[in-house]
């Protein structure tokens, strides 16, 4: 280190910091898996958080990353005096490792985005699987009710009204309409 000289010490400090933007990357990435089984299991507003929490973080590290690749891009361009030749091959290895981070950031970024979508869609499907069984739920009431609005009527001539057997007959009928649409919507596989 001595020997080389403090432009190879600037870059050697800026090597690890870049080095540890690595480091910060992966721990993003094991954060990512986590949300991710959690949206697939059991998506809730709290998974939501931990991924714009992610995003956030990654969009942080990015405003700190690309200042740094500037400043290498710089020293790579000028002829300084501060400079040795012999380092410059340093400061292009350690610019080529900031591009490797950018890239990295820019997947992770994709990544967290298509964490958003897993949720969307989780939310999507948990939205209509509610709103099947709702459905089935008023297709098989709805003949029933037609039926019990129109016995609810005053009409003195109903059929089966003044009938001993009227009462169970209408009761087993809507039972029957009931089991029958139950039956066809499993034939169907709707249910």
């Amino acid at each position: 280190m001595h020997r080389m000289g403090s432009d190879y010490l600037a870059c050697r400090i800026i090597d690890i910091t870049v080095d540890n933007y690595f480091n910060v990357v992966e721990e993003f990435g094991e954060q990512i898996e986590a949300a991710e089984e959690t949206l697939l299991t059991n998506p809730d507003k709290n998974a939501l958080q931990d991924v714009h929490s992610i995003k956030k973080e990654t969009m942080h590290l990015r405003r700190h990353v690309w200042p740094v690749r500037e400043i290498i891009d710089e020293m790579n361009k000028r002829d300084s005096t501060l400079i040795k030749a012999e380092t410059q091959a340093y400061f292009r290895d350690v610019y080529d490792r900031i591009f490797e981070i950018m890239d990295l950031i820019e997947t992770t970024r994709e990544m967290v985005s298509g964490l958003l979508d897993i949720y969307l869609s989780s939310m999507s499907n948990r939205t209509n699987e509610i709103m099947k069984v709702l459905t089935l739920v008023s297709t098989i009431f709805i003949p029933m009710t037609f039926i019990v609005g129109l016995y609810g009527m005053n009409f003195e001539y109903m059929p089966a009204l003044k009938q001993q057997w009227g009462y169970p007959a209408v009761l087993t009928l809507m039972l029957v309409i009931a089991l029958g649409m139950v039956l066809y919507f499993r034939r169907k596989k709707w249910i």
